[in-house]
């Protein structure tokens, strides 16, 4: 019979190994993307096909740049996920505050609704919004895109905030009371720097689904001007031809703010929600 120890080592190596086969299956798309980014034309197309390219070159950067109007459609993805973390983090921070430190008539009615609105696809509300914003001159504007983003992401954006707000002791908030503070100063300089992880997974939740939609910026907007990365994306993709090292470069680029965004983010998002807020 084995000892333990010995055991033990071979359940972490087991553990280990099974770790990097998920870690290879989950990195390999994003590795052949970048990979075929840096190949030409004809060595993208070869059949069997090469995986690393045998002439690296940065051209499909290049033409993205310098011939497509990808930069426009990286500001423009920009601006709206920005823009909809922000909004909807913010209101929902709020939402979440008020649902879980105050007592009013129909509370529960109103939480019930506001989750209830998550079961609706977004296919099914997209026409709406798009007949809303051209009777409200919003369409085909930044703002336009981020209200109908932030009509999405603010339901999950209140319920997360809530629960993280419920974790927090009410004690801390009479504590506050009692020193003076009024409920809005109490959640501004105490309450959100407790639920900062929650914050920051909110954040991210609301950047990410708005910076890798196609369906709604199809809809609501319309020319050059206010295409985000994903809709360009589509128009590299024809029906005669599909250039693939562009294709590649471009989804490389539209990939980079979210692995910087989780890089810059992960400490938060780890951290315990409120280490050393009170004693137990």
């Amino acid at each position: 019979m084995r000892p333990a120890g010995t055991r033990r080592r071979l359940a972490h190596a087991a553990l280990h190994a099974f770790l990097a086969l998920v870690l290879l299956y989950n990195l390999t798309p994003f590795l052949w993307m970048a990979l075929t980014s840096f190949k030409t034309d004809a060595e993208a197309l070869r059949i069997p096909p090469t995986i690393l390219p045998e002439e690296p070159t940065a051209a499909a950067f290049g033409e993205i740049t310098l011939y497509g109007n990808f930069p426009r459609y990286f500001l423009n993805s920009l601006i709206i996920s920005l823009g909809t973390a922000v909004v909807s983090t913010a209101l929902g921070a709020l939402a979440g505050y008020g649902f879980s430190r105050f007592d009013f008539r129909g509370r529960t009615l109103l939480m019930g609704v506001i989750l209830s609105s998550q079961m609706l696809p977004g296919v099914l509300l997209v026409g709406p919004y798009f007949e809303v914003l051209s009777r409200i001159g919003l369409y085909n504007t930044h703002l336009g895109v981020i209200i109908a983003f932030t009509t999405l992401t603010l339901p999950f954006s209140a319920w997360m905030l809530k629960g993280y707000i419920d974790s927090v002791p009410e004690e801390i908030d009479d504590a506050a009371a009692v020193d003076g503070c009024r409920p809005f100063t109490t959640y501004w300089r105490i309450i959100l720097p407790l639920i900062a992880p929650g914050v920051v997974a909110t954040l991210v939740f609301a950047f990410l689904l708005a910076w890798g939609d196609l369906l709604w910026v199809l809809v609501l907007t319309s020319g050059e001007d206010m295409s985000t990365l994903t809709l360009g994306l589509t128009r590299l993709v024809t029906q005669f031809r599909t250039v693939w090292p562009q294709l590649m470069a471009g989804s490389v680029v539209a990939a980079v703010p979210c692995v910087v965004l989780y890089a810059l983010v992960q400490r938060w998002l780890v951290d315990g929600l409120s280490a050393g807020a009170v004693k137990r």
